[in-house]
């Protein structure tokens, strides 16, 4: 095996699944063809909107259902495969955690599953429902826990058997902001103990903070994929500029090179694309009387690219 194919944990090639609806037998294709990789040591996020096929591919990869056609791998070994899976930490998008066990019982028994057992056992669960801040609880009953704490103790579960690719559907989901900033905390963590981290997310402000490449998709499709730095760099340089003092014509003849614009007040706002715009009102304003007040350079974030290319 090649350097190069040690270095990727995860990847998935022309992956899809088709489902047929009960009594019309009608089939609809819930993933079309998906292909990534994701490489040892890396955070990953896997987005798209609603419906997009994101959670319908992790089922796919954990065998939770079974894929109509393509390859995958999981740290070298066709996945899905129980070799694999024991060194796979996985948190499904909605968790169950069995109501009366505790949550020291069900962590206990997801990492058994996992392979772990005696004397490491033990620690191994307690320093887990330590790292999701879930102490306190240890010795609760689950139907006594919130929705937030269900998700803590489902977390917990995953990285007990201390694997090395996490794999999580919506960890944040239920959550507060603390409880947010925590499992971000707790990302990191994981990448710098050298883990590999794939989760899907609807928060993109929290992919945008964590990730080093992500993977958007659209109706079953890959739409965009690469460095995160890359994709949002790749972008035309974006500016906003505020004119006072523009009369209706001024604002009229501006408005026409801008990709939006506003009136606030006395004052022109406008949203441009690329130095030769920010140029061509410049001189327009300044010839027209106006007073150029400021020039604001915007990068492109996360939810720009995301808007753009998922819908």
């Amino acid at each position: 095996m090649t350097a190069g194919a040690t270095d990727c944990v995860l990847r998935a090639s022309d992956v899809a699944k088709q489902y047929r609806k009960p009594f019309t037998n009608r089939r609809v294709d819930a993933v079309l063809g998906v292909s990534f990789e994701v490489q040892r040591g890396e955070i990953f996020g896997f987005l798209g909107p609603n419906g997009a096929g994101k959670t319908t591919t992790i089922k796919m990869l954990t065998g939770l259902v079974a894929a109509t056609r393509g390859t995958m791998e999981i740290l070298g070994v066709p996945a899905p495969a129980p070799a694999a899976m024991a060194r796979v930490g996985f948190l499904p998008e909605n968790p169950y955690v069995y109501p009366y066990l505790t949550p020291r019982e069900f962590v206990s028994m997801c990492a058994r599953l996992s392979g772990l057992r005696g004397a490491a056992l033990d620690p191994a669960v307690a320093r887990a429902i330590d790292r999701v801040h879930m102490r306190e609880a240890i010795d609760r009953p689950a139907r006594t826990l919130s929705k937030g704490m269900m998700q803590r103790v489902a977390l917990a579960a995953a990285i007990a058997h201390d694997p090395e690719l996490l794999i999580l559907d919506e960890p944040m989901s239920g959550l507060d902001p603390v409880g947010r900033k925590e499992v971000r905390d707790l990302i990191v963590e994981e990448r710098a103990r050298g883990r590999t981290v794939f989760f899907s997310s609807h928060i993109l402000s929290d992919v945008e903070l964590l990730c080093d490449r992500v993977c958007i998709l659209r109706k079953g499709k890959v739409v965009v994929a690469g460095s995160l730095r890359d994709l949002l760099s790749a972008g035309k340089r974006r500016s906003e500029i505020t004119i006072a003092r523009a009369d209706a014509a001024l604002c009229k003849s501006l408005s026409a090179l801008a990709n939006a614009s506003r009136v606030v007040g006395d004052a022109l706002v406008m949203e441009v694309e690329g130095d030769d715009a920010v140029r061509a009102i410049l001189e327009g304003a300044l010839a027209g009387g106006g007073r150029v007040e400021s020039v604001v350079a915007r990068r492109e974030t996360l939810e720009d690219l995301f808007v753009r290319e998922a819908f």
